[in-house]
């Protein structure tokens, strides 16, 4: 029994990554959605990586503490370069994000 919910646990976030990276793909406009897809694709990584850790006998622990470091650094640049954006364009549209203005 708790074989199967964990495995549906790990479809529906397999599930949850696969919408989050729908929703990367279709709300392109603002730089603040893509960075809310980010992060929830990182947020279903994370527990993907958790419960699937918890079936086997890997190092799970540390992957977790990585994948959490590396989802707060991914949400610290991505405010800065949303408050660099709007500072320098007026905007959040990702359309005035170029490295061909600078």
């Amino acid at each position: 029994m708790a074989q199967t919910a964990i495995s549906a646990l790990s479809h529906l976030l397999i599930l949850g990554v696969f919408m989050s990276i729908l929703a990367l793909v279709t709300q392109f406009t603002h730089l603040l959605n893509v960075l809310l897809s980010l992060e929830a694709m990182v947020l279903n990584i994370f527990g993907l990586i958790l419960f699937q850790g918890a079936t086997t006998v890997a190092l799970e622990e540390y992957m977790c503490l990585i994948m959490i470091t590396l989802g707060a650094c991914e949400a610290s640049m991505g405010l800065a370069m949303l408050v660099t954006l709007i500072r320098s364009h007026g905007n959040d549209y990702v359309s005035s994000f170029s490295a061909h203005k600078f």
